[in-house]
């Protein structure tokens, strides 16, 4: 396994081009199950996540070539079950279960493994399902979908305890593109990945109204053909480059970027002090460190609320800006196993009950640390940007499942950054 070494106190200057989200990419990837025509997906990000999709698609029959970050997809003659040594290695993957019921009329997937940020249950994904018609089963760890006569239309709404799911919106959202009929989503995430999904859909020849908000409405259409489609910026590698830019920046542009989709993370950063000027076409943005820092309190939502993918790196950033902060995360309280590694490094930072309070200290110390998960591991490496000496940062494959090339781009900024073998 390799891990990274961070010299702290550097500083970050330059531009770096953001890539392609790995959120709106997954379920694109999985939708080209929908037809047996030619799928063209770009800016297509390359981490591990997206490449675990890519294989899943070939291990189900599909022809998939991935190039530059383009990923040609053929589903002609296709299975219908997800083997399960895949599919393990990713949540995300439930999202093929959508595509293969509307197209085989059955999906065998197996059931999601446990996860480090708490639970994430896929009985919405099934309540959805069914409600279109499917029968669900459960075998040997597996989830059985099957519809014979096909998926019928049907009023559909979402809500859970969390709030809006956003890979059940989709799978149900892409079920319904070849439902007889019309189904209505309510409750629906509003997620801009979830709209760079039907957008991709409905140039498909699928006909999709309100996806963006909680009402979505699909017309199903008896077939759907292929499509060339670029993937929308990842707003979460944005955000985290921006916090980057405010601990250890002196103006760090980022470039393909949707001003938009940044707005709550964009707030979160201004409330902290720093400066984020976005051009005219607001496709690029620059950040510069504050000089009048002050802490702020943060509470994750549903798009359009601040991001629970956000909340870790806000978190690192907080660790060393003066006074009191108080970050709630209302989608996943269980996530903040990073607060632990982040006081192995001299952060001030008590947990109690979903919710940190971080008093800013002055400055942090480098120490060994582990990555529990994506966003945490993303924490670390901000917060050891500003460290003292030299930090490790063990299990970096928990950040190349979405993050393409970190330490490439932070070395281009001017970090002192390394990628070495445990």
């Amino acid at each position: 396994m390799d891990k990274l070494l961070v010299h702290g106190g550097t500083t970050l200057r330059g531009a770096v081009n953001i890539s392609g989200s790995k959120n709106a990419s997954l379920p694109i990837l999985a939708a080209a199950l929908l037809t047996e025509e030619d799928c063209i997906i770009r800016r297509v990000p390359d981490v591990s996540d997206t490449n675990y999709m890519v294989q899943i698609l070939n291990a189900l029959g599909a022809d998939v070539e991935r190039s530059s970050g383009t990923v040609r997809a053929t589903c002609a003659d296709i299975s219908d079950t997800a083997p399960y040594e895949l599919v393990r290695r990713m949540r995300a993957s439930i999202c093929v279960m959508g595509p293969l019921l509307a197209r085989k009329r059955r999906a065998v997937v197996s059931l999601p493994g446990g996860c480090v940020i708490g639970d994430r249950p896929v009985d919405l994904h099934l309540r959805g399902l069914e409600a279109l018609g499917a029968k669900v089963e459960f075998e040997g760890g597996n989830i059985i979908l099957t519809a014979p006569d096909g998926l019928k239309g049907a009023e559909i709404n979402l809500s859970g305890p969390l709030g809006p799911t956003v890979l059940g919106t989709d799978n149900v959202m892409m079920a319904a593109t070849l439902a007889e009929g019309i189904t209505v989503i309510e409750a629906a995430a509003a997620e801009p990945e979830v709209l760079d999904l039907a957008n991709f859909l409905n140039a498909m020849g699928a006909k999709i109204e309100g996806a963006g908000t909680s009402r979505i409405v699909i017309e199903g259409v008896e077939k759907l053909h292929g499509v060339e489609h670029t993937v929308i910026p990842d707003r979460i590698e944005a955000g985290t480059f921006m916090a980057a830019a405010a601990l250890a920046g002196d103006g760090v542009t980022l470039r393909r970027v949707c001003r938009e989709h940044m707005k709550s993370i964009t707030a979160a950063i201004e409330a902290s002090g720093h400066s984020v000027e976005f051009n005219a076409a607001g496709d690029a943005c620059t950040i510069r460190r504050g000089e009048n820092l002050k802490g702020c309190n943060l509470v994750t939502a549903p798009y359009p609320g601040y991001p629970t993918d956000m909340q870790a790196q806000m978190t690192a950033l907080l660790a060393t800006t003066p006074g009191i902060s108080v970050i709630k995360d209302t989608i996943f309280p269980q996530r903040f196993m990073h607060c632990a590694e982040l006081k192995r490094m001299g952060a001030d930072i008590k947990v109690d009950n979903g919710t940190a309070i971080v008093r800013g200290v002055d400055k942090l110390s480098a120490a060994p640390v582990m990555a529990s998960d994506l966003r945490a591991s993303a924490a670390l490496v901000l917060a050891a940007l500003t460290a003292t000496g030299t930090t490790a940062i063990n299990r970096l494959y928990h950040i190349d499942r979405g993050y393409e090339h970190i330490d490439e781009k932070l070395l281009m900024l001017g970090a002192a950054v390394e990628r070495v073998k445990e």
